[in-house]
């Protein structure tokens, strides 16, 4: 004779409860809603008192014309450049400069294009030109005399 228990009754309704959702929720998985939610950001910003906007995903703008040297160091070369990381000269150093200076600039620039010791090529800036990069060295040594 076989004879049911409550709990194993349950359990075995519960399951298929669960199972029929299951295929509900596969049923709905290809549809634009359930692949806007999958691919949708994590989080958003919201502001105290203002109503909460769902991010929105924004292309970097491409650059209309060459960075300044300026523009590139703040980008790319200040990471390092300003703390000193990786033995880096930071901006204004006279004194870690000098030695830098005194090999010449186009040892500098040979350095910041192809990469010297901890720097890897081009700073990481991988979109800069070699103009580009050539003008953010120029940057630093101007404001590093």
């Amino acid at each position: 004779m076989i004879t049911f228990k409550p709990a194993a009754l349950f359990s075995l309704v519960a399951g298929v409860i669960l199972s029929l959702g299951a295929l509900t929720v596969a049923a709905n998985h290809d549809s634009d809603e359930s692949i806007a939610e999958r691919i949708s950001a994590v989080g958003s910003l919201c502001i105290e008192g203002e109503k909460c906007k769902a991010p929105v995903a924004k292309a970097a703008a491409a650059p209309t014309g060459p960075r300044s040297g300026e523009d590139v160091y703040a980008g790319s070369c200040a990471a390092c450049h300003s703390t000193g990381a990786a033995g880096a000269p930071k901006l204004g150093d006279v004194a870690a400069w000098a030695p830098r200076v005194d090999k010449g600039v186009e040892t500098l620039f040979a350095n910041a294009l192809n990469g010297f010791n901890g720097m890897p090529a081009k700073g990481m800036c991988m979109d800069c030109s070699d103009d580009e990069i050539k003008d953010a060295v120029t940057h630093m040594l101007d404001n590093s005399k």
